[in-house]
């Protein structure tokens, strides 16, 4: 057996910088700040109302959705939802956390006022009867769900292009995808059509499109957010996750959606700690805000086959947070290239048997024939998309009695495998540090033709999901493409249910990263008005 993790090295980072890009020559842009407290102190100073706050982001959603189709439907009562916020400000009632706070919704997450169709045709306008409780928990507080986001279908693809109804673009530049599968949720924040949005991650699909968009994403351990009302894909990799301009926003909402279920048995009754309370403003800051933690750069993810500009730019992450007081070396983990194929093999298997549900009787919709194995068949046939029907036969053979032990029986012992090598990694370093993806944003169609390349690009990502493990990715700089500088986004891990820990450190890396700015072009002159 390999060994978990071998002897780290000291790094030294003086010859990298963090690439970043300045909003005009002789300003410095301001770090980013969080629009829920931003906003909730407006809201109850009077200085504006929920129904113009409303209004703002509904008409620049208006104006940004024909380029980029992040949304597949827009609610119709926002203004009705704000206008009742209005009126408990004017009474004085008392007033959630995430009050007035418009959020997207990824679309296989389920909501009772609003299709779930899971980005696929099966499933067209499919309305569940309940919320999903990470959706009923934003409305406990107050947030007001302003649309569904388009995603790949079931969650299966990188690109959102294995969408059943649209192709969603990047902000950054409409000719590149937004990542995947929560694609959707990410461009929505990052053109600011919402303050915060939800996605899911089975094998990375809300960091790839965080560091795609230029946007703070955060999947929590696996059991810290309830998956009731979450449309199943692999159910031991699948998690609800948050998408937000900042890390505070990310951890904010986090926060309102965490916490034990009684209608999911995988949901933890660990406490769940106030996320908030690890957020310094920069002027507060010492010299050395992370003196003493311990941050391992995993080796693998920045050998051959990533991008160099990628490289570069998280030996940059490296270096400021060695600025920061960090000691910063570089780690081993041998099992890391092993997660991708038994990734793989355990999603696919899991996911032929989550969507066999989908037959036109029980869900979905239903092709007219004479026969039942004809119902069947014709059913799915023409409401699954052919990524998804690759890979429930590619599950279905794994799981078949040749070669179970072969496929699916060797995958979870990798899977060991690499959650022990997690922890001892972990128990040398407090997080570890890596790219979000082994290259910032690629061409619309450049790989749906290439499925093994697109699977590849995930490689950074499915291993935190075989440990269960949470990871916050955030912007730290840009590589420059033919036509616009594309962001790059880090990669933070540690241990599980620690993500007050990587919040803080997220928190303080982006207050304290000095000329960037991540606000794409597309809403860029708007937003500085």
């Amino acid at each position: 057996m390999l060994s978990s993790v071998q002897t780290p090295r000291l790094l030294r980072f003086q010859s990298f910088s963090l690439k970043c890009l300045h909003t005009h020559p002789t300003t410095t842009p301001p770090p980013p700040h969080s629009q829920i407290l931003t906003i909730r102190k407006s809201l109850l100073s009077r200085e504006i109302s929920a129904v113009d706050l409303a209004g703002t982001f509904l008409n620049r959603l208006r104006n940004t959705e024909p380029h980029l189709k992040s949304f597949l439907y827009v609610s119709d009562v926002v203004l009705k939802e704000a206008e009742e916020i209005d009126r408990k400000i004017a009474e004085n009632e008392e007033l959630g956390p995430l009050t007035g706070v418009l959020v997207g919704v990824k679309d296989n997450i389920c909501t009772s006022d609003m299709p779930s169709t899971a980005g696929s045709k099966i499933l067209e306008n499919y309305r569940p009867p309940f919320d999903a409780t990470a959706v009923g928990r934003m409305k406990k507080c107050g947030a007001i769900v302003i649309g569904k986001t388009n995603m790949d279908e079931f969650g299966m693809g990188s690109t959102t292009e294995g969408s059943g109804y649209q192709v969603t673009a990047n902000p950054w530049d409409l000719s590149r995808v937004p990542g995947g599968s929560s694609g959707g949720s990410a461009a929505a924040v990052s053109a600011r059509q919402c303050m915060v949005s939800l996605g899911s991650d089975t094998g990375g699909s809300v960091r790839q499109p965080a560091s795609f968009c230029g946007v703070v994403g955060l999947k929590p351990t696996y059991g810290r957010v309830s998956r009731y009302g979450l449309v199943a894909y692999a159910s031991s990799l699948d998690v609800i996750g948050c998408f937000g301009s900042s890390v505070a926003d990310a951890g904010i909402l986090l926060h309102a959606i965490s916490g034990h279920d009684k209608f999911d048995a995988t949901s933890s009754k660990k406490e769940v700690p106030d996320f908030a309370s690890q957020f310094t403003a920069s002027d507060q800051l010492d010299s050395k805000p992370l003196k003493g933690l311990r941050v391992g750069l995993i080796r693998e993810t920045i050998e051959d086959g990533v991008d160099p500009d990628v490289i570069s730019s998280i030996r940059g992450a490296g270096s400021h947070l060695e600025e920061l007081g960090c000691t910063v070396t570089e780690v081993s983990l041998p099992s890391f290239s092993l997660g991708l194929p038994a990734y793989y093999i355990l999603a696919s298997s899991e996911s032929s048997s989550n969507l066999s549900r989908y037959d036109g009787i029980r869900y979905g919709k239903q092709v007219f024939a004479d026969e039942l194995n004809s119902l069947y068949g014709e059913s799915r046939a023409g409401g699954l998309g052919s990524e998804v029907k690759m890979r429930i036969l590619m599950g279905t053979y794994a799981l078949s009695a040749g070669y179970y032990d072969a496929y699916y029986k060797r995958a979870q012992q990798v899977r060991t495998l690499v959650r022990e090598s997690f922890r001892a990694a972990l128990d040398e370093n407090d997080i570890l540090i890596s790219p979000a993806a082994p290259s910032a944003a690629y061409k619309i169609g450049e790989k749906k033709n290439d499925p093994l390349s697109m699977y590849a690009g995930d490689i950074m990502t499915v291993n935190v999901n075989l440990a269960g493990l949470p990871a916050l990715v955030l912007p730290c700089g840009f590589v420059d493409s033919s036509s616009v500088a594309l962001p790059i986004g880090v990669q933070m891990i540690s241990a599980a249910f620690e993500e007050e820990k990587l919040l803080k450190v997220g928190h303080i890396f982006e207050q304290t990263l000095q000329g960037c700015s991540f606000i794409p072009p597309l809403v860029a002159d708007e937003l500085a008005c």
